[in-house]
């Protein structure tokens, strides 16, 4: 199939409510620059000609959603998320089920650093089991054991540390993830779903930049990073 002949759906998981943050709201509702984690992802989405819609998944008791503008934009659908982010990512991806031809692409609200060069080289990947940003792990990898004592020196030639946005057709990524929870499998990003049916996918090359907001330091650097994005546009 023709990337001219794809729908490509952007999907974004925000019901949770990041506990490891310590804030006194949802992690996707801090401000950076004056809009918000959320505003600042959805509109590098929303740039990005190759995506036809965004599909939001909400906590259905959000009580900053009236807060965000953006959310009125009439390519962006909220949709009810989940207990967690699989079950928030399957419920998208059943309310987008009747469209053609679909691939998804399911990005994480808290990673507003994303750029559309990124988003960019995934969209045209045409592996048909999919693919994901990522970058090779740098680091020397110590594997432990439950009381923090190291176990063995892992080889990390062949590690890759998993980001998002992660792209799959629709069909393969919702019937992944259906097995998945059916299975109590703990699937933490929605290619382990996928790698659990046997596929196999890609893994393109991502940007260090590219970071999920998770402990408050991360404010500073996204802060960092989206400031140097604003000189280059």
């Amino acid at each position: 199939m023709s990337n001219t002949e794809r729908k490509i759906i952007a999907l974004v998981p925000a019901a949770g409510i990041g506990r490891r943050m310590n804030a006194d709201r949802p992690k996707q509702y801090l401000t950076i620059h004056g809009k918000t984690i959320l505003e600042h992802t959805l509109e590098l989405l929303l740039s990005a000609d190759k995506i036809s819609r965004i599909v939001l998944a909400i906590n259905p008791n959000d009580s900053y959603l009236s807060e965000i503008n953006l959310l009125q934009h009439p390519n962006i659908t909220l949709i009810n998320g989940g207990e967690t982010r699989a079950e928030s990512v399957l419920n998208g991806l059943r309310a987008i089920n009747t469209e053609e031809n679909a691939w998804v692409m399911v990005h994480d609200a808290a990673r507003p650093c994303l750029t559309l060069q990124e988003l960019e080289a995934l969209a045209s990947i045409t592996h048909p089991d999919g693919a994901i940003l990522a970058i090779p792990a740098v680091d020397t990898i110590k594997r432990s054991n439950p009381y923090h004592l190291i176990e063995k020196t892992e080889d990390r030639t062949e590690i890759w540390l998993a980001q998002t946005p992660q792209f799959f057709p629709l069909a393969s990524l919702k019937q992944a993830i259906e097995y998945a929870l059916i299975q109590q499998q703990n699937i933490t990003d929605e290619s382990s779903a996928m790698e659990l049916l046997g596929f196999k996918p890609q893994l393109v090359m991502g940007k260090t930049s590219n970071i999920k907001i998770t402990h408050p330091d991360d404010l500073a650097l996204a802060e960092f990073y989206l400031s140097q994005k604003d000189q280059h546009n």
